[in-house]
This record gives structure tokens, sequence and C-alpha cells, in this order.
């Protein structure tokens, strides 16, 4: 089991993380929405809780919940522009079926 960051995705955090004066990693997680079913959840912690399950790579520290874990893992988190457009992407083995506007995916 694994989750593991670009080099790019982990400079963003790593800047943003030096900027915020704190902050522990990043926490990964899904919830129920979309047309799809599921969509990825992305916040920056301060501490780990004793349930999360801990990956670090490129330095960052990246926090999951085990019922989210099932969903994760083997994803690689990636960081980039594409036109006026920038933000985090999800690469992720498990993905069955996307919506069209992107927001939320299956398993």
């Amino acid at each position: 089991m694994a989750i593991t960051m670009t080099e790019a995705a982990a400079n963003h955090v790593q800047r943003f993380l030096d900027s915020r004066g704190n902050g522990f990693g990043i926490r990964l997680g899904v919830r129920t929405s979309g047309c799809s079913g599921m969509a990825y959840v992305l916040e920056f912690a301060d501490e780990k809780s004793e349930e999360d399950v801990m990956f670090e790579d490129r330095g960052i520290k990246v926090l999951v919940d085990p019922k989210s874990l099932a969903y994760l893992d083997g994803t690689e988190l990636d960081y980039g522009k594409e036109g006026l457009n920038e933000g985090f992407k999800f690469n992720n083995p498990n993905t069955k079926d996307k919506c069209g506007c992107g927001e939320s995916f299956s398993v």
C-alpha cells in the first residue's frame, strides 16, 4: 500500500507549508459526492490522528484514514498547470469511471 507524489506536487505542498509557518503534512481522503459517487478530499494537516495511516514521499508526510485508503491505494498525487487552470491531479489506478467535469469518480 502506498501513496506517492510527483516532484511538482511535493514542491507545491512544501512551499505552502513553509509559507504557512506550521503544518505536519497533507491529509488525503474520499467522500461521497458528485455524479460518479466519490470525490477526493485534500487538506493540510497540523497533526496525525491515531487512526491515520502515514506515508512519506519526497519529504512530505501524507495522512490517509483507513476507510479512504482502500480507494486511494496506489494513487500518485501530481500538481500542474493547464492554461489558466492549476491544481492537484489524482492519478488513481483504482478509478473505473469519472464524471464529465472531473470532480468525482467511481471504483
